[in-house]
């Protein structure tokens, strides 16, 4: 299971680079937002995919209990990336709004010919 995750954090980081690396605003955007999550299948994968109880105290019985770290860690993370994509895809829009355009080329001030 770990290994098809890893493949899939892969891809994404692929389909991510080739995003980033577009003269579009908004496919600057969503190429972080799709690093983001595949930085958060990796960390899902190193924490590992186990089986076992939730860790009370005053269980019945002592068995193997799974670390709820990593998902909080992710949770938390996945809260923050939705709210730094909402504020730039807001300030992408507006910054179509103003200029007319959201090829960044043109918005460094290099004209094509």
């Amino acid at each position: 299971m770990e290994t098809l995750i890893t493949i899939l954090a892969g891809v994404l980081v692929t389909v991510a680079t080739y995003l980033l690396l577009s003269k579009s605003v908004i496919r600057v955007i969503l190429g972080t937002a799709i690093l983001s999550h595949a930085a958060h299948l990796m960390i899902m994968t190193m924490g590992g995919v186990k089986r076992g109880e939730v860790p009370l105290l005053g269980g019945g019985e002592q068995g193997q209990y799974v670390d709820a770290l990593p998902q909080a860690l992710i949770l938390t993370s996945i809260v923050i990336g939705f709210a730094v994509t909402a504020l730039s895809l807001v300030l992408a829009y507006r910054t179509y709004q103003e200029t007319g355009t959201d090829n960044l080329d043109e918005l460094r001030g290099n004209k094509h010919e």
